[in-house]
């Protein structure tokens, strides 16, 4: 069913319209470069929020930093002479993970099977993020632990300990033992 319209002045063209197609206004000059500008502006800042994401995810905060004690001077203050010092200790109670921060495979096993024996609850064995440890730790995060820390690096050979923050995100594990390039070879 058609449907049929009313003719009005709209359904005519005027006969002194010789133009046809859209006039456009010609381009600001330069209009291009402020468009570039936010671009580059808004890439730079996300490159910079991702690198500071993978900062805060992988726990690099401290890069830059040194961790080895500086020397110190032999005018330094003298030691207090009450400071009790910490005694080793081994405590069932306390969960520790072991990783493995070296190339050899069965490191984080082998270790931790020696704990074990000493009597320490070993709750993970895993490899370490990375391979290049050089010297074998055992971190703690409480001071109160230094103890504990003591104790087991007395059953992990050429192991020292460290007071770090770095492995506090392991809920599971008080003390953490990485292995490191100095742990004598088993044959």
């Amino acid at each position: 069913m058609a449907t049929s319209f009313q003719h009005d002045r709209f359904d005519e063209i005027p006969s002194n319209l010789e133009r046809v197609g859209a006039h456009r206004v010609p381009r600001k000059r330069g209009k291009g470069w402020v468009a570039f500008g936010w671009a580059a502006l808004a890439t730079v800042v996300l490159i910079g929020a991702g690198v500071a994401a993978l900062f805060v995810l992988n726990n690099n905060l401290s890069a830059g930093t040194d961790t080895a004690a500086a020397p110190q001077s032999s005018e330094s203050a003298p030691p207090a002479a009450e400071t009790p010092a910490v005694q080793p200790t081994v405590d069932p109670a306390l969960a520790v993970t072991v990783l493995n921060g070296t190339a050899r495979s069965g490191l984080a096993a082998s270790v931790g099977d020696t704990l074990v024996a000493a009597g320490w609850n070993v709750t993970t064995r895993s490899n370490a993020a990375t391979e290049d440890v050089a010297v074998s730790t055992v971190f703690y995060s409480d001071p109160a632990l230094e103890g504990a820390a003591l104790g087991a690096a007395q059953s992990v050979p050429g192991a020292g300990i460290a007071l770090s923050q770095d492995f506090v995100d392991l809920a599971d594990a008080n003390l953490v033992v990485v292995v490191g390039d100095n742990f004598p070879a088993t044959e």
